[in-house]
């Protein structure tokens, strides 16, 4: 027979005492005699580990939209290097590459030097020489400033290809680019430029620039603002000593486009005003690396990568919120397995013991006292907790007279260890004598 006697383990027993009922898990708990083990419950050993079948099912989600992303960064790569592999590489004979007009310009009796770095840029510049810049924007300020300073007084003419708003105001002081491209890439001339009138419509249709330099050749214009500008360079003396000729658009230059419009007379003319022709293609052995020597690493990082990491942290913030919008009370759920009645007392009873909860305990022991001495004395359940309803009753099926059970099973919770574990024997004691009697 069972008693509410102190827990195995309990505040104060030893490890080798008798084993003794544990102290019930609740406040109110049930009689753990009706609580047989469930034998349809799985055996101890079974893990709880989720299976691979449900990794997959719960992670397939995941795993697909990375492989989607990686399958379409893969095929935009490849798309971009196929479509752009030598753009405007006058070695290249791809659509994209510039081999033809260079061809056409050494028939001509012009020569083709390549270059990529800016000192090599800034030391071919020269009265017959015409420099091309083939991606402008991809420059420090730094090599901007350099090669300027070496093209405006060289007496040659530079080519800015489709400089945007990062270096054509360096590279060409008094210019800046226009935020709205043109919608039309075929324009006409509109201007007094020899080449370009001679040349007719042509491919330049692209960036759009304001200038308000008075001797500026504007042409092609589309909504009042020009996609090729000529800039006369005057010394003091007010003789011209070369130009710069900003062009808003590279498709003049390519091997699939030159033979459209006018497209091939106006390349010709811009780049073969001079015997002698070097084309600047920025590579990245370029000497960048001496502009970044004063620079911090956050200077160093592209402008698109910080955005990208404000969007991901501003990202992960809403995916908390996200998962954290169903804040509040506990959700009592299922049990995967069924516990033991004995188990869950027992760790009740440990749980007490390391808290030093005597009073939890000892509250719990006369509690299920109460619950089950009550229905022996004739008392209802409900009322089994109400001194005036359990105490008569109970008296009067003692053996000894006068004897107050006040104390015992209402009174204060003992004082330390042994006065619990007191108290669990006398608790069972008494109801050994009342089942008896």
């Amino acid at each position: 027979m069972t008693g509410p006697t102190s827990p195995a383990n309990a505040p104060g027993t030893s490890e080798d005492a008798p084993p003794r009922t544990a102290a019930p898990p609740t406040e109110a708990p049930a009689d753990t005699h009706a609580e047989a083990p469930d034998q349809t419950s799985p055996p101890a050993g079974t893990s709880l580990s989720p299976t691979p079948r449900q990794l997959w099912t719960r992670t397939r989600g995941i795993a697909l939209a990375l492989v989607v992303i990686l399958a379409a960064g893969i095929a935009i790569a490849a798309v971009r290097s196929g479509a752009q592999h030598g753009r405007l590489d006058p070695r290249s004979a791809d659509a994209y590459g510039s081999r033809a007009v260079a061809e056409l310009l050494d028939d001509r009796g012009v020569s083709t030097r390549v270059v990529t770095t800016t000192e090599e840029a800034r030391s071919a510049a020269g009265p017959d020489t015409t420099l091309l810049v083939a991606d402008p924007d991809v420059l420090t300020e730094g090599q901007q400033s350099r090669l300027h300073a070496a093209t405006e007084g060289s007496g040659g003419r530079t080519v800015l290809v489709a400089p945007n708003t990062l270096s054509v105001s360096t590279l060409a002081p008094g210019v800046t680019a226009d935020s709205a491209r043109s919608l039309d890439s075929t324009l006409s001339p509109g201007c007094s430029l020899p080449a370009a009138r001679r040349a007719g419509t042509a491919d330049v249709g692209g960036i759009r620039y304001e200038t308000l330099a008075p001797a500026a050749d504007s042409c092609y214009s589309s909504d009042g603002l020009p996609s090729l500008l000529r800039l006369p360079a005057t010394a003091a003396s007010g003789d011209t000593k070369g130009d710069t000729v900003v062009l808003g658009a590279p498709d003049i230059l390519y091997n699939d486009r030159l033979d459209e419009h006018g497209n091939a007379s106006l390349a010709l003319q811009l780049l073969g005003s001079r015997p002698h022709l070097v084309w600047y293609l920025p590579s990245l052995a370029d000497d960048a690396v001496d502009d970044s020597a004063d620079e911090s690493f956050f200077d160093l990082i592209p402008s698109g990568w910080l955005w990208g990491t404000l969007q991901l942290a501003v990202a992960a913030a809403l995916a908390a919120l996200w998962r954290a919008r169903r804040l509040g009370p506990l959700v009592p759920e299922k049990l995967p397995v069924a516990i033991r009645a004995s188990e869950a007392v027992e760790g009740r009873a440990r749980l007490y013991r390391k808290a030093d909860a005597r009073d939890r305990a000892a509250a719990a022991l006369r509690s299920a006292t109460r619950t089950r001495l009550a229905p022996l004395v004739g008392v209802p359940t409900a009322r089994a907790h109400s001194p005036e309803a359990l105490l008569p009753a109970l008296t009067s099926r003692l053996r000894t007279p006068g004897r107050d059970p006040h104390p015992l099973l209402f009174g204060p919770p003992p004082g330390d260890d042994a006065g619990l574990i007191a108290l669990a024997d006398q608790l069972d004691a008494l109801e050994s004598e009342v089942r008896s009697s």
